[in-house]
């Protein structure tokens, strides 16, 4: 989230790049586009029971494939195996299946749907995980890892059929990798990664440009859920609370991960949706969908314990501000991982266009990338260091900043939290964490931007302090400045 109005992601890994020349890619009429300038961008569509998954799939195809694009689905791989004829109950046979009478899912450490009570030949895949947790379970156990096995294979098909392709490409999964984590405990989940060698960074950050978390309507649009027309859907609103719960923080980490819930009605939330892809693609879609989501930052006090946070996911963050072509674009690198395993970035800034916020071009780099590009250091700009804490609340997606040394004195103990929300008010009041002391709210305030944040000169005599125009202070993605949110009795 540094310091995004627009943000455009080029997934596309150069071999060797040339300075100064990661450029937007465009769209022909005829949708075709050169080697040079083609995109494959790869999402993940996740979420609770009942959250639109399956219409926001078709919404998505429909419009990028009017675009020119062309639009694959990948198919949810538990379904399609399960659908083969396998049954969770068959993988456990040394237990005796519960009764209607003694089964109570709250005292499960990983809830199932209530149709395993009944029906033991239901081919579920949040059941097959459930077995998989079970002591005896290892048949469930090993199902499952080659179940993520053979996701893997199927998505890379797909991948290649997406770089293969002479027009740009969308990629939409139905649930990524990171899913089956919500399902089995921890320490299996461990070990299952420790003995495939997968780590969560290429897994989670590396593997997918952006996951888009539609949450269940048994959270804020009660009266519209319904488990009529899903064949394995029999989850309680309760229930289905607690698997969205689960389904996101799965998540919890990505770079780009965005919460689409319902706090609009739901042909608004399917345009948020699609907006919030265009607005990662950095596609101009003028007044066909109305921008509503906005990017807020706001300065904390202090950091409180650990142990008042929900589940987070911390990462060491590197950032290298890079000689750009001209006083207007701003260049960055980003280095972002956990355990020495890491993703890399390239941003470019570029003025307004068309009246819109600047927009921000993000390209996905390799290692040998990055360090070629970091030759174009620019020294008059500190590394930044920070530790970023991500982690969910009230279904919002928050990144907390921490700054680190070595740096510039005035970075010294800040620490900046930054979201993604189209509410406004009380509405979003009440959903921020009680938890942090916010001082006051920052966006758009210059003195808090990155770029003069690292600045090596004092802002008093570089002619480098960057100020934002009075039509982008205050407001991003074409949204109206709203008056900043005040907490905390400030």
């Amino acid at each position: 989230m540094e310091e995004e109005a627009g943000v455009a992601m080029d997934n596309n890994k150069s071999t060797s790049p040339k300075p100064n020349a990661i450029n937007s890619l465009k769209l022909t009429k005829m949708g075709s586009v050169s080697s040079k300038d083609k995109r494959v961008y790869k999402i993940v569509l996740t979420g609770g029971p009942c959250g639109g998954k399956t219409t926001g799939q078709s919404r998505l195809c429909t419009f990028f494939e009017n675009l020119g694009w062309k639009v694959f689905r990948v198919p949810e791989t538990a379904t399609v195996l399960l659908s083969g004829g396998v049954k969770f109950s068959d993988l456990t046979e040394k237990e005796d299946p519960p009764t209607p009478t003694t089964y109570v899912y709250k005292d499960l450490p990983f809830a199932a749907p209530e149709h395993s009570i009944i029906d033991l030949t239901a081919s579920c895949p949040r059941c097959l995980a459930k077995a998989a947790s079970k002591p005896n379970g290892s048949e469930a156990y090993k199902f499952q890892e080659n179940l993520i096995r053979t996701m893997v294979q199927i998505e890379n098909t797909y991948f290649e059929l997406g770089n293969s392709s002479t027009r740009n490409c969308l990629i939409i999964c139905d649930r990524g990798v990171m899913d089956a984590s919500a399902y089995i405990s921890k320490d299996k989940w461990e070990k299952m990664m420790a003995g495939n060698k997968w780590n969560p960074v290429e897994m989670r950050d590396n593997r997918y440009n952006q996951i888009l978390h539609l949450v269940s309507a048994a959270n804020g649009a009660e009266d519209f859920y319904s488990t009529e027309d899903h064949a394995c859907r029999s989850e309680g609103v309760e229930l289905a609370r607690e698997l969205d719960y689960k389904s996101a923080a799965a998540w919890v980490g990505h770079p780009y991960f965005d919460v689409i819930d319902n706090s609009t009605n739901f042909e608004t939330k399917m345009n948020r949706m699609i907006e919030s892809v265009c607005q990662k693609l950095g596609i101009d879609i003028g007044d066909r969908l109305q921008a509503t989501s906005r990017k807020l930052k706001y300065l904390i006090a202090t950091l409180p314990p650990d142990s008042e946070f929900p589940p987070f996911q911390d990462f060491d963050v590197v950032h290298h501000y890079l000689q750009s072509a001209g006083p207007k674009v701003q260049a960055r690198l980003r280095k972002r991982g956990q355990k020495n395993h890491w993703s890399y970035i390239h941003t470019q800034r570029r003025p307004n266009v068309h009246g819109q916020a600047r927009i921000e071009v993000k390209t996905q780099l390799t290692h040998r990338d990055y360090m070629n590009l970091l030759a174009q250091r620019d020294d008059a700009h500190f590394t930044i260091y920070k530790k970023r804490r991500c982690f969910l609340i009230n279904n919002q997606y928050f990144q907390l900043d921490i700054y680190r040394e070595p740096g510039h004195p005035r970075c010294k103990g800040l620490v900046l939290l930054e979201t993604y929300s189209s509410l406004t008010g009380d509405a979003l009041k009440n959903c921020m964490p009680k938890f942090l002391n916010i001082v006051k709210e920052v966006t758009g305030d210059p003195d808090y931007s990155m770029f003069n944040l690292s600045l090596k000169e004092d802002w008093s005599t570089t002619k480098k302090y960057c100020r934002p125009t009075s039509h982008a202070r205050g407001a991003t993605n074409g949204v109206t400045s709203t008056p900043p949110l005040v907490l905390n009795g400030q």
